[in-house]
């Protein structure tokens, strides 16, 4: 089996707040349950179904678990717009890890019109926008963002980001991995005020997000099993930041980090500055 080092931590979080997008199944909810013996953890799910069987799950795994499902559906902005004004009901925020994502899904988009993968796995930009005075005001505080390594194939397709002239699903979750990378480092130079930015990259996890993948590659992964994390270990990451993302010579580029995030705005209908 591959060889995860073991990361283990008794620093209390009491009085801290976190959310977790994604958070009712694979790696989101192994982050959810560490961090819920230590904190208290808003687990951000679409289906709320799920979310509450997750949210029950880590209630008697973990003794004084403090974890609460809410609802978030990142392929609609108002759902977005709902579930920051519930956390903004909780007074503080002090980590934020935008974990949840599609990959390699056939082409759909989401309720505003977006690419699925490039609406779901970038547009946390939105949801890390609507949360941001709340971390400030929290701070110290951290803003985590999920990317893979998949992100070094990727190219943000400035005249075609929805994929309506030439979609490939590949294709299009590496941008949107891309993405996740250039929109940690353009928010990581405009921090001030005690809030910390990272991408990082889990490495290859046995999840549900690869339902889409075909047959020939589920093969090739159970040949190579043994270089698959669990979940659990693939959270690691997440909890200790201990794999930054940023590889790639795409992913260094600050003109292209500038431009997605104008792109961003101008779709979302936002100035942030």
């Amino acid at each position: 089996a591959l060889f995860v080092p073991k990361w283990s931590s008794d620093v209390r979080l009491d009085g801290k707040t976190a959310v977790v997008t994604g958070a009712n199944t694979g790696i989101g909810k192994e982050t959810a349950k560490d961090l819920a013996s230590r904190a208290k953890v808003i687990m951000a799910c679409r289906d709320m179904a799920k979310g509450e069987q997750a949210a029950r799950d880590i209630l008697r795994a973990v003794k004084g678990a403090k974890v609460v499902a809410r609802q978030l559906d990142l392929a609609d902005t108002k759902s977005i717009c709902q579930f920051a004004e519930t956390v903004y009901d909780e007074k503080s925020l002090h980590f934020l890890v935008n974990n949840a994502g599609v990959a390699i899904c056939p082409y759909v988009t989401t309720a505003d019109g977006y690419e699925m993968q490039f609406g779901v796995n970038h547009l946390h930009f939105f949801l890390t926008f609507l949360l941001l005075d709340l971390l400030k005001h929290s701070a110290p505080s951290r803003v985590i963002n999920v990317s893979s390594a998949a992100h070094a194939m990727g190219k943000i397709q400035f005249d075609d980001l929805s994929g309506e002239k030439d979609y490939h699903p590949v294709r299009a979750y590496a941008q949107s991995k891309l993405a996740n990378v250039l929109f940690t480092r353009e928010l990581a130079k405009r921090m001030e005020f005690g809030v910390m930015v990272y991408s990082v990259d889990p490495g290859a996890v046995n999840t549900e997000i690869t339902r889409h993948i075909r047959r020939p590659l589920v093969d090739l992964f159970k040949t190579f099993s043994f270089l698959i994390k669990t979940p659990a270990e693939g959270a690691l990451t997440i909890i200790y930041d201990c794999a930054n993302a940023e590889s790639c010579r795409a992913a260094q580029d600050d003109a292209t980090a500038l431009k997605l995030w104008a792109v961003s705005c101008h779709l979302l209908g936002i100035r942030w500055r």
